[in-house]
């Protein structure tokens, strides 16, 4: 069994979580709408974590076939190849989920199973067998020149989702700037309107003040008129 401390088991690990958390991403899907800017925004997160996912268990197999430090049992081995190919089948089924399709094919293309020395198939063969073999590694190439093809158009439209990502952030921020100004501008007319109306308010007081000082001038020159005429 390895150690704690094993650097690929570590690797290995956060492969692990990376998984766990796509699948809570994939979960939360269901409280979002069916479509708008932000179930793009999170089914594009999903994706370029799968692709981030499928680089470190291409690193994970890579650590295996030039493995470093103390050497691995022929059981270890083959256990913790096990262990990435499970992985793998899970990442390939949650990218077919996200129309991923050349994801798997990207994969077979990155680590191709070994085939035989091109020499080691000529033993044997008469004139008419070679031809044959001939225009089998032909139509071999040719499959791999298309599983290329296939892995470059799925780079590209990954790369396509991250700009159709970066457009869509920008008209998000533009959207809020517009936002922005017209708050600003509703708020300074209600400043407006609120300095207006307190304007208003104390020429209100001051008029009123202006007619009670003047009923009260009045009724204090009755009173004296008053005291005068009967006193």
């Amino acid at each position: 069994m390895a150690s704690s401390s094993d650097s690929w088991i570590k690797e290995y690990n956060e492969a692990v979580k990376m998984v766990d958390d796509i699948n809570a991403m994939i979960s939360e899907r269901s409280s979002l709408p069916a479509s708008g800017p932000e179930t793009q925004r999170h089914a594009s997160a999903i994706r370029r974590k799968i692709t981030i996912l499928g680089t470190r268990l291409d690193g994970l197999q890579s650590l295996l076939s030039r493995p470093t430090g103390k050497p691995l049992t022929e059981k270890e081995m083959n256990r913790r190849k096990d262990m990435v190919a499970n992985l793998r089948s899970k990442v390939n089924q949650m990218a077919s989920a996200f129309n991923m399709s050349n994801f798997a094919n990207r994969d077979s293309l990155l680590r191709p199973e070994s085939k035989p020395d091109a020499m080691s198939r000529t033993v044997g063969l008469d004139n008419s067998g070679l031809v044959g073999l001939q225009r089998q590694i032909m139509k071999e190439q040719d499959e791999d020149l298309e599983k290329l093809e296939e892995t470059i158009v799925s780079t590209k439209h990954i790369a396509l989702a991250v700009n159709e990502e970066l457009d869509l952030q920008t008209r998000l921020i533009d959207d809020l700037d517009q936002h922005v100004d017209v708050s600003d501008s509703r708020l300074r007319r209600v400043q407006k309107n609120l300095a207006v109306l307190n304007r208003r308010t104390r020429d209100s007081c001051s008029c009123m003040c202006m007619l009670l000082a003047v009923i009260g001038i009045v009724i204090l020159a009755v009173i004296i008129y008053l005291l005068i005429k009967y006193l």
